[in-house]
């Protein structure tokens, strides 16, 4: 079971649940290609696949939450009442393959980066309209 999924409260629901953008996997891939033939390769293609496999970046309808780490686990939650500013980085390539980074900033967390997902502006779009739906029910 999932970290979010265990720490959630009785009321709440994940409303998004962002992935790795598969040009992640890909530059993880060359990296193993190029480099493979010394150790080099191998450790940055399984330091970057393990870090796929354990993060989560999710948002439900109470909080933000990005989780790395499988043995040690390091997590960066804000309350949606508390986000002050998201911010997308889209670079034109990843415009063009749908992926981009957010920089969600918040009141006394600083600031989460969020790295390079597939559907960036979906994302944002989510975290926008939860904290909408928060406001709406105060």
């Amino acid at each position: 079971m999932s970290y979010v999924a265990n720490t959630m409260g009785d009321n709440e629901r994940v409303i998004f649940r962002a992935r790795f953008h598969w040009s992640y996997t890909m530059t993880a891939l060359l990296w193993l290609l190029i480099l493979g033939v010394i150790a080099v390769g191998i450790w940055m293609f399984l330091s970057m696949m393990i870090k796929k496999w354990t993060t989560e970046i999710v948002v439900t309808n109470e909080r933000f939450v990005l989780k790395t780490g499988w043995i040690s686990i390091k997590t960066q939650e804000v309350s949606l009442q508390k986000i002050e500013e998201v911010k997308l980085h889209q670079s034109i390539l990843g415009r063009l393959l749908g992926y981009g980074s957010l920089h969600i900033q918040g009141t006394g967390v600083g600031s989460i980066e969020v790295p390079n997902i597939k559907q960036p502006l979906a994302f944002r779009r989510q975290i926008t309209n939860a904290r909408e739906n928060i406001r709406g029910e105060d």
